[in-house]
C-alpha cells in the first residue's frame, strides 16, 4: 500500500474527555480496534490508533482532549509542506488556529480554519 498523494483526505482524530467510551462506541459500530501509539506514550500523550476492518494501516486515532479543548472530530488533509499550506490558506481567506512544524512527536501540522468557520488539519509525514 502507498501513503495517499497530497491533497488526499488521509487521517481523522477524535479528541474526547473519556477515550475509553469513544474507543468502545467507534470500535463497536464500526468494528475498528485500537492499539496505544508509543510514540505518544513516550511524551504522557494518551494517543490509540485506529485501524478499520481488514485495513492495513491505521487510518485515524483517538485521543485525550487537551487544554480545556471540547470534544470534537477533525480530519486531515496530507500536505507536501504544512507551513506553505498555512500561508495559502490565509491567502485565500483562511485562518491558522495552531502550527507545529516541529513536534516533539508525529508529523508536522496544523489546524485551520476555511472561510465559512470549518476546522481542519493538515499534516506532511515524517520522512522515512
Amino acid at each position: 500500500m502507498t501513503n495517499p498523494a497530497p491533497g488526499s483526505l488521509a487521517w481523522f482524530e477524535v479528541a474526547t474527555d473519556d477515550p475509553d467510551a469513544a474507543e468502545r462506541f467507534y470500535g463497536q459500530l464500526f468494528d475498528w480496534t485500537f492499539a496505544p501509539d508509543p510514540v505518544s506514550a513516550g511524551i504522557g500523550l494518551d494517543y490509540r490508533i485506529t485501524t478499520g476492518p481488514s485495513a492495513e494501516t491505521p487510518m485515524g486515532g483517538i485521543t485525550k482532549s487537551q487544554d480545556g479543548m471540547p470534544s470534537h472530530a477533525v480530519f486531515y488533509i496530507l500536505v507536501a509542506d504544512v507551513a506553505a499550506t498555512c500561508t495559502a490558506a490565509e491567502e485565500l481567506g483562511g485562518s491558522i488556529l495552531a502550527k507545529e512544524v516541529s513536534p516533539p512527536a508525529g508529523p508536522a501540522f496544523a489546524y485551520l480554519r476555511d472561510p465559512a468557520g470549518s476546522v481542519f488539519g493538515v499534516f506532511t509525514p515524517p520522512a522515512a
